[in-house]
């Protein structure tokens, strides 16, 4: 197994992105969240790339991606949806599963919205989509999207402070020990680059706008049961396990599994979570094939 890095052009901004695996395997779309980068997901990537093509890129304004200037590039998800919408065009994914984390489920589900056929499963973990597994973390910035003001702005600034990530990657971890610190310490240094803090609170007050779309998330999840695997760090205190066991309020079919970890449940548990992947994806893909046949 080895790990390629590269770089693809999508309207004009630099999409950095790992890949592994053998692109003719199933597809495996990995979709980060805040504050991280594809690098979350190196572990996963080592467990899962004999079987699958694995391609985690960095959205825009993270990681090794282009982080353009907030005049040139609106900061929201619609518009991270549609630049890694038209990534995926670019490497000419048909077919994919995607895993979504965080930021990264608004982003997936946004794709899975406006192209239902090219979604073949969907891993969240600590992918939120209803809104019972919002915590009363949210209050500060729930207070931000009523009233947009540069005080209530100014109060989130404290989500992008260095303590702050690296109490998110250790928050409900039993040892954390267990939990590298270059995963941290490498959001941190993102995170410290000139215009990142602003671009940040930019997103933090658009994911309103993904809370607004949890219906259609749900209708799309009702009329085209995707196969759903919620895998949940437990102790996250963002995301709760209800916001899990909603999923299968919409497809009564989906797998939940909670880990004893929190937020960033790869730092501690991806083994655990590659053997889930493992156990769950040829079981709906077989599922799948037979429906077809049937048919």
């Amino acid at each position: 197994m080895s790990i390629r890095y590269r770089t693809a052009k999508v309207d004009g901004l630099d999409i950095a992105y790992r890949e592994a695996g053998n692109a003719n395997a199933p597809t495996l779309l990995l979709l980060h969240g805040f504050p991280s980068a594809g690098h979350m997901f190196r572990d996963l990537i080592s467990a899962l790339a004999d079987t699958y093509h694995l391609v985690a890129p960095d959205l825009p304004g993270f990681g090794r991606s282009s982080m353009p200037d907030r005049t040139r590039f609106k900061y929201t998800f619609d518009r991270l949806a549609e630049v890694i919408g038209k990534f995926t065009e670019v490497l000419g994914l048909e077919k994919f599963a995607m895993y979504v984390f965080d930021y990264g489920a608004p982003v997936g589900f946004r794709l899975a919205l406006q192209h239902p056929e090219r979604i073949t499963a969907i891993i969240s973990q600590n992918g939120n989509a209803y809104e019972e597994g919002l915590s009363e973390g949210w209050a500060p910035i729930q207070a931000y999207w009523k009233d947009p003001s540069d005080s209530n702005r100014q109060a989130l600034r404290s989500f992008l402070e260095p303590g702050t990530t690296q109490w998110q990657y250790t928050h409900g971890v039993a040892d954390t020990s267990a939990v590298s610190p270059d995963g941290y310490s490498l959001d941190n240094f993102y995170l410290a680059r000139p215009g990142a803090d602003e671009v940040q609170l930019d997103l933090l007050l658009d994911y309103a706008s993904n809370v607004a779309m949890y219906p259609q998330f749900h209708a799309y999840f009702k009329e085209h049961q995707p196969p759903i695997l919620a895998v949940w760090g437990k102790n996250d205190p963002f995301f709760l396990p209800p916001g899990a066991e909603a999923f299968k309020r919409d497809v009564p079919g989906a797998v939940v599994e909670f880990l004893d970890t929190g937020h960033f449940a790869l730092e501690t548990h991806a083994a655990e979570i590659a053997q889930a992947i493992a156990n769950f994806l040829p079981a709906h893909a077989s599922a799948t094939k037979r429906a077809a046949a049937q048919a």
